[in-house]
């Protein structure tokens, strides 16, 4: 957004984008200005042309235009390309005699001089307008979007959306694997496929482009250790005698390898260029250095007079030695050998210092360093022991080991842990400050013709591997290098510039002036951070982060901005100190440079050519020369400052042209003010990085004389300064290309990403207060003697202080708190902005709203600072021995009581008492010993004033309460609110500032905190996490002891209360004992699961740490099949009570009553083999009065004395009526001794006898004697104390609590839910009317309530029937399922009915009791209609009488239906089986004959039955075959009666049989008619008969034994006994 209003329609074509151009360099000159409509966006020049790109987007030329039709052949005027119109062009590139230009979506269109291809249209040799050219691979139909171009003489490269680079046009400039030029259509270059290419720009014949560093993505892939091409290492290892050398020097003869990826983003490919392990072993001034001198021909060439291939040569063809220029693969190989020989020589000369191994200026060295180390550890194993002796390899390890890894790799975290735990390859990427370590500019060019990239790692390292060949080759794994950047929106400065093409005049920067057909790496720019590149006709520029340029080329005017030979590497240009260069263009001979100088508008440099106005055209270049046309440095234009605020300049032919704006409102200015600022603070930070914390991190002593706690601070700080550094120069970066394109305040990253900064900021700042408080800038006073001298001039330059005699610990603290007056000046440059626009605008707001955050980091951090400072004066005149318990790098001093000001309440008179508040802790101090209170788990009030005149304070810490008193109140109100703050800013961590010190803050009183108990007790060394209340822990959290206890719950008043877990180990096991459940007080109580160890399950109530109430316990190891089950009655963790044992191993079942876990009282043993007893047990035995019964019904009445043993008198009665009477002694079925009489009883008593049978159940528990303590927790969970006792409105408040508390425990995993489930609970939780008189409404709406109740397991009744379901079932399934057990089955039933019943009339007190009648409703026919209807299921009579079997069986029976059923299934397996056999028969019948035969009348025979469904609706007539057809609705009813479960429901199948046979027959007789029994039973009997219902006996025992009593003796009573009386007629029935 521009903050003035668009001037661009004025006469002077407004204020922004305005135009300058000139030529060479005087005082005089005076540049031309081009008058243009609208702003200049960009301008481009060629040798003879230009080309402009205006707001807008459209493209004007200017200059000689021989391409175009005669008329505008020599356009002095900007001519609009017409041809562009109706595009939106983004950005535009000029060559020597053609142009081109970029639009919004990325198309290419160029025009011009086509003679070489440059503009990509076959067959003309000049293209006149501007033409599209497409982007796209062979055969392909895709486009590739374009983001830039540039433009040389004859050839032109693009860079693509996707960041590859397209080539076309003539010469090895290219960089294509072709020699067919010219290339016509545009082609990738392949040798850049893969790398993340940043900016490309062309000389006259040759190409750069600006790479970003390969970072951590290129380690996803697998590692390349082979070219694909020719199959050759590419790294090689020699073992030499005492050191290995590693080489990249393969070059693939057969040219590069294709892309594989199918992505050009995916992946970093590995080039064979890529330095592995760069080094610069000596200096190049050493006598014994090999390096070839490419200004010496006799060191330079070899044998057979060629020059060595450098690491970046051109791939040498395989032909014959004599055709070739470059030499073969022997005599490369020969070389090294000669060369690392030397070196070798060298290594025992030096005394360890040339070849002590520095990172390079490889982005890469410090993973390279690593990944070399790893690969040779892993190749020698254990070998590398003693290999530090010829290299001083050992103090370069210690660099590289984990306590510096995060100086290197700048994590902006302190944790040692952490860094240590990252993988030292990747730590070593993480950011720029791995240079820390890097060598100067001038030894970095050592040996840069030296073949392939040779190291010397360690004499012996891999000496010990065999003594086979001496040369051996591994593939060594290349690692990428570089740096991912962590905020990918800003611009990278880990960069890489390749070259390629002619290199006669040294333009490629190789140290060389060979040609490269192919991109090759500037290795001497690697670590430089370039950011920008410009070529000129055969010289080149790259331009630095630090604003620094580095120049190589031809330097025949001094275009390179400095004298010094040999050109062929990059070079610093000569400027004067401060000038800061952040744009720079070339031309023919000359370049120009834009940069920041004193004051705040740029300032423009030129070196090159002098071009004379009025020689101008007319001179040869020898009368320039001779005139002396040449600059020995750059020249500053003076004219510069007259332009306004330049932007960017270009250079191109001999011309020169600037784009400047006009400052309106101050906005240009700010914004150049910005940037300039911050290129200035990055270069300070830059030179502090390099001149202060480089050699500090190297010295030596450091860690002996700072110690090792310090040591890693002042690690942890260089780490933070430099990821500090980074994003200044990274901000700095985006700042200036802002400048150079949009100069809108939308591109401000600071804006938009604050937070960055802000974080960045903090973390630097927090890392420098520790340092300092730790005494580190003190403590470095010593050793850095060695660095700065005595006298710190070097400092105070850095500083730009004039302060005389400051300490270098002064100075060192003042230098790494300079950032903080950068922050300050952020928000000073932001305001400064933010007053150029409306105060309404969203620009404002936004920059207002970064400029407070700023100023308020500033503030917060000042504060830290005089905290930090107050806190290190503490330390020095603290007493030693507690300083160095007490000295922690966070901790900050807040208060301190040495004044006297705060004491202990009763303190003796010599005692010494000294309180001192830090921003974590209170320390209460005494003579020799200290004890430190944790903010986070201390609780402070004031004691209420009183007559005596007392200040106290009373804190409440876990473990202890003290009262305190102040000296005086306002000591008191000081120290409450200082130790208030502390604790709020110390529960919401340091990111919270807390605010300015007048705030009053009261910290919350429930808080979340950890906490470590040390007094002796229960909790003693215990550690609690979670929320505390008062000093103590309430709501949830964790405890844990040492011992490996661990609570996870709820807390009340410091003890479990509520739902948790507890884990106690079982040393003895080896396991641990679990316990899930409810809690009261410390201990458990309430429902919940035990696990021990030992594989026992409990699961149940428990009170007071015990078991006691109902409870299953499941012993064996897996609890589908455990050894026994227990369930039942626990009392004080003892089985007491009734309860029932099922032995699986023995194959017994026991019911009955249990004293202190053995069985005691009335109880019932059945086993598998089908004996039953039921009697007396005294000390887990049968003993006293029992009766047994074997399978066959031999019954034995009497004494017992132990299990299955007779003792004493008793009946022996056998199976057909036989008895023996008298005393009996043995075992039942190992033989029986007998004393007594045998009877027989006569033939007329036997069966008066057979009635006489034994009556069971007797000795057993009664019905409702059984699970009382079930009953028993459900009233409790009502609120009663027992049964109905109790007030019915806090049952219903307590079922409401426990449905939502239930409800909450479930909704925190909500997974164990269902949504029906749900949607139940939702309605519970709405209290039905339970007061007030029942009307059948209210009945029915009850009877609703209570089926959804009984669905849940949370509420109360649901939890009760869940139980009783469990524990019938566990009673009569298995074993239990014994015929003798039915009546005790069906009694039990009819006792939870009654006693549910019970807990039913207790919460709606109105319902009338047991028989009960309701009132018929008065309201008109459709209410009695629909009553029946909703009636009709329960009973015949609509509702009117109250039982609790209308009520509760549909509930419960369903759930105990198939125990139940089985046992009558079982009771009455003869008589059904006998029914069973007659049904079979007498259904072989036809219908006709069975009707005859059972006696049904003729009139009531059906004559006719509905027809089959192909012709419905007419009747076909009964013959006597027919089968299965008469009354057959009334038989498919009757059958369904085995898939109802009630007895009101099987009764309402009954009565709808009957109402089917009654329709038939009114149908056949055609008239209204009354059955009289005689008529009807036959009909009847042959519906039952067809219905062939298997269990017909089962069925109709169950009807008759749950039978609601109210129904008896009405229809549906009538209709049973009609049932009953056909089963035994068909069971009795004889067929004649």
């Amino acid at each position: 957004m521009e903050p003035q209003g668009k001037s661009s329609e004025d006469d002077d074509g407004g204020e922004r984008g305005l135009l300058h151009s000139w030529r060479g360099y005087s005082c005089s000159l005076v540049p031309e200005r081009l008058l243009l409509q609208r702003p200049v966006l960009q301008v481009a020049l060629g040798a003879q042309h230009g080309v402009l790109l205006v707001e807008g987007g459209q493209v004007y030329s200017f200059g000689e235009l021989p391409w175009k039709q005669a008329q505008v052949a020599q356009a002095t005027k900007p001519t609009l390309e017409n041809a562009l119109s109706g595009q939106r062009v983004v950005s535009v590139a000029a060559g020597s005699f053609h142009s081109g230009a970029v639009t919004e979506d990325g198309s290419v269109h160029m025009w011009g001089d086509n003679g070489a291809g440059q503009c990509g249209l076959s067959g003309l040799s000049c293209v006149p307008n501007p033409t599209p050219v497409a982007l796209s691979d062979p055969g392909g139909t895709q486009t590739a979007p374009v983001l830039e171009l540039a433009c040389g003489e004859k050839h032109s490269l693009a860079l693509s959306v996707q960041r590859e680079v397209w080539a076309w046009g003539s010469g090895c400039q290219l960089g294509l694997n072709t020699d067919v030029f010219p290339v016509w259509k545009p082609q990738r270059v392949e040798q850049l496929a893969g790398r993340f290419v940043l900016q490309v720009a062309c000389g006259a014949s040759h190409s750069l482009a600006l790479v970003r560093c390969p970072g951590l993505e290129g380690l996803q892939r697998p590692p390349v250790d082979k070219c694909n091409q020719c199959n050759q290492l590419l790294y090689t290892m020699t073992d030499k005698e005492d050191h290995v050398i590693i080489s990249d020097s393969h070059y693939c003869p057969l040219g590069v390898e294709a892309k594989e990826e199918p992505a050009p983003t995916q992946t970093l490919k590995t080039s064979p260029s890529e330095p592995v392990l760069p080094s610069h072993s000596s200096s190049s001034s050493t006598p014994a250095d090999p390096t070839p001198d490419p200004q010496d021909p006799q060191k330079a060439n070899l044998t057979n007079g060629a020059p060595p291939p450098s690491d970046s040569d051109p791939p040498a063809p395989p032909k014959a030695v004599k055709s070739s220029p470059y030499p073969d693969e022997q005599e490369v190989k020969e070389y090294l050998r000669k060369l690392s020989d030397t070196s070798q020589a060298e290594t025992k000369m030096a005394a360890g210092g040339l070849h002590t191994m520095q990172p390079s200026s490889s982005g890469r060295s410090s993973s390279a360093l690593n990944s070399l180390v790893a690969s040779c550890a892993s190749a020698v194993g254990e070998r590398v022991a003693s290999t530090y002796e010829a290299l001083s390899l050992k103090r370069m390890m210690n660099f590289y080991l984990p306590s510096r890894l995060e100086v290197l790799g700048g994590a902006a975290d302190g944790s040692a842990e952490r860094v240590r735990r990252e993988e030292s390859v990747q730590t070593k990427k993480s950011s720029s400050t791995g240079d820390i370590h890097e060598e100067e500019a001038e030894g970095l060019r050592r040996r840069l013709s030296l073949p392939g990239l040779l190291s010397q790692v360690s004499p012996r390292l891999l000496r010990k591997m065999g003594r086979g060949p001496k040369t051996r080759t591994f593939a060594l794994t290349p690692m990428g290098g570089g740096v991912p950047e962590d905020q990918e929106v800003f611009p990278t400065l880990q960069t890489e510039v390749w070259s390629w093409g002619h290199g006669e005049h040294g333009e490629l920067g190789h140290g060389d002036n060979l040609a490269r057909l192919q991109p090759l790496c500037i290795k001497s720019l690697n670590k430089k951070e370039v950011i920008r590149v410009a070529a000129g006709a055969h010289h080149s520029i790259a331009l630095t982060a630090q604003s620094q340029v580095y120049s190589w080329g031809s330097n025949i005017c001094g275009q390179l901005g400095h004298m010094e030979t040999p050109s062929t590497v990059p070079r610093l240009a000569k400027l004067s100190e401060g000038i800061r260069v952040w744009d720079a263009s070339a031309g023919e001979q000359h370049t120009l440079l834009l940069a920041d100088g004193d004051c705040i508008q740029p300032i423009i440099y030129y070196s090159g050519r002098q071009v004379k106005e009025d020689e101008e055209g007319g001179a040869t270049e020898e009368e320039e020369e001779r005139a002396g046309g040449c600059t020995q440095q750059p020249v500053l234009l003076p004219f510069c400052m007259n332009l306004g605020y330049v932007s960017s300049v270009a250079a191109g032919g001999r011309k020169c042209a600037a784009l400047s704006d006009r400052n309106v409102m101050g906005f240009i200015a700010s914004l150049h003010e910005l940037a300039s600022a911050e290129r200035k603070f990055y270069c300070k930070l830059s030179d502090v990085k390099s001149e202060v914390i480089r050699p500090l991190l190297e010295l030596e002593a450091l860690s002996s004389a700072l110690g090792p706690v310090v040591t890693e601070l002042l690690q942890t700080l260089a780490g933070r300064f430099g990821v500090l550094a980074r994003l200044t120069g990274q901000h700095a970066a985006s700042l200036t290309a802002s400048l150079r394109r949009g100069r809108d305040v939308k591109t401000l990253l600071i804006l938009d990403h604050a937070s960055i900064f802000l974080d960045l900021y903090n973390d630097y700042f927090s890392a420098v207060g520790n340092f300092f408080v730790m005494g580190g800038f003190h403590a470095l006073t010593k050793p850095s003697l060695d660095i700065f001298g005595k006298t710190p001039e070097l400092l105070q330059r850095l500083l730009e202080s004039g302060e005389e005699n400051a300490s270098t610990s002064d100075l060192l603290t003042a230098l790494f708190y300079l950032p903080l007056q950068h922050l300050h000046e952020y928000s000073r440059l932001l305001l400064k902005l933010t007053t150029c626009f409306e105060v309404s605008s969203g620009d404002y707001q936004k920059l207002q709203d970064t400029c407070s955050k700023f100023e308020a980091l500033t503030l917060q951090l000042k504060r830290k600072r005089k905290e930090a400072e107050y806190t290190f004066h503490f330390w020095k005149s603290f007493p030693g021995k507690m300083t160095d318990s007490l000295r922690k790098p966070h901790r900050r001093l807040i208060y301190e009581s040495s004044n006297k000001s705060l004491t202990v309440q009763n303190a003796g008179r010599f005692s010494v008492n000294w309180f001192i508040l830090f921003n974590d802790s209170l320390v209460h101090a005494q003579f020799s010993t200290h004890h430190i209170f944790a903010l986070a788990t201390l609780w402070v009030e004031p004691t209420p004033e009183d007559d005596s005149g007392l200040h106290g304070l009373k804190v409440v810490t876990p473990e202890e309460t003290l009262t305190l008193m102040a000296s005086s109140s306002a000591e008191k109100t000081k120290w409450l609110r200082a130790i208030n703050q502390a604790v709020d800013q110390a529960l919401n961590g340091a990111a919270q500032d807390a605010g300015s010190p007048g705030s009053k803050a009261e910290p919350p009183i429930s808080r979340t905190a950890s906490y470590t108990f040390y007094k002796d007790g229960r909790l003693k060394d215990a550690t609690y996490e979670g929320r505390w209340l008062a000093g103590k822990p309430h709501g949830r959290g964790i405890l844990k002891w040492p011992d490996g206890r661990i609570y996870t719950g709820s807390f009340k008043n410091g003890l479990e209360d509520g739902f948790g877990e507890f884990i106690w180990p079982n040393k003895a096991l080896n396991k641990d004992d679990f316990y899930q459940g409810y809690w009261k007080e410390g201990k458990m109580h309430g429902l919940g699961t035990y696990r021990y160890a030992s594989g026992e399950v409990y699961d149940g109530s428990f009170q007071d740490g015990v078991r006691q109430g109902h409870g299953m316990l499941r012993s064996g190891k897996h609890n589908t099949s455990s050894p026994s089950v227990f369930i039942g009655q626990w009392l004080q963790d003892k089985k007491t009570g009734y309860g029932v044992f099922d032995d699986i191993t023995k194959g017994e079942k026991y019911m009955g009553m249990w004293q202190e876990h053995q069985r005691q009282g009335m109880g019932v043993v059945v086993t598998q083999f089908g004996l039953y007893y039921e009697g007396a047990f005294k000390d887990n035995k049968m003993m006293g009065t029992g009766i047994l019964l074997s399978e066959d019904d031999t019954t034995y009445e009497g004494e017992f004395s132990d299990e299955w043993t007779l003792s004493g008198k008793g009946v022996l009665t056998m199976p057909n009526g036989d008895y023996l009477e008298g005393s009996f002694s043995g075992e039942w079925g190992s033989g029986l001794k007998v004393t007594g009489s045998y009877f027989k009883p006569n033939l007329f008593e036997a069966e008066k006898d057979k009635n006489r049978a034994v009556k069971l159940g007797r000795l057993s528990v009664r019905a409702e004697e059984k699970w009382q303590a079930v009953f028993e927790e459900c009233w409790s969970q009502l609120g009663c104390e027992a049964a109905g006792h109790g007030e019915h409105w806090k049952a219903w408040e307590n079922i409401a609590v426990a449905l939502t508390a239930n409800r909450q425990q479930i909704h925190d995993s909500p997974d164990t839910l269902s949504r029906s489930h749900s949607k139940t609970l939702e309605s519970l939780e709405v209290i039905p009317q339970h007061d007030g008189p029942i009307t059948m409404e209210r009945y029915h709406s009850i009877r609703l309530y209570l089926i959804k109740a009984c669905d849940t397991p949370l509420h109360p009744l649901g939890r009760l029937v869940e139980t009783l379901v469990a524990v019938y079932r566990m009673t009569y399934v298995g074993v239990g399922a014994n015929r003798r057990l039915l009546p005790q089955a069906v009694n039990e039933i009819k006792s939870y009915l009654c006693r549910i019943f019970q807990i039913v009339r207790f919460l709606f007190p109105d319902l009338p009791e047991e028989g009960g009648l309701i009132p018929e409703p008065t309201e008109g026919p459709e209410g009695s209609k629909q009553d029946a209807a909703d009636a009709r299921a329960e009973s015949p009579k609509p509702g009117r009488v109250v039982s609790s079997s209308a009520l509760l069986l549909p509930v419960l029976l369903p759930r105990l239906y198939p125990p139940l059923f089985t046992l009558y299934a079982l009771e009455k397996e003869k008589e059904d089986d006998m029914y069973w056999e007659c049904v079979l028969r007498l259904n072989k019948q036809p219908d006709l004959a069975l009707l005859a035969f059972l006696g049904v009348q003729q009139k009531f025979w059906p004559v006719s039955i509905p027809n089959a469904p192909p012709t419905p609706g007419e009747r076909q007539p009964v013959i006597p075959t027919t089968k299965d057809a008469c009354f057959a609705s009334a038989v498919e009813t009757l059958q369904q009666i085995s898939t109802t479960f009630t007895p009101s429901d099987k009764l309402q199948v009954i009565q709808l049989t009957f109402e089917e046979i009654t329709q038939e027959v009114q149908l056949l007789l055609k008239q209204d008619f009354l059955w009289s029994m005689d008529d009807l039973f036959p009909v009847f009997l042959y519906v039952v008969l067809r219905a062939r219902i298997r269990n017909l006996g089962s069925e109709v025992s169950l009807i008759e034994d749950l039978m609601d009593p109210c129904v008896q003796h009405g229809e549906h009573g009538i209709m049973f006994t009609t049932l009953k009386a056909c089963y035994y007629q068909i069971q009795h029935e004889k067929i004649s």
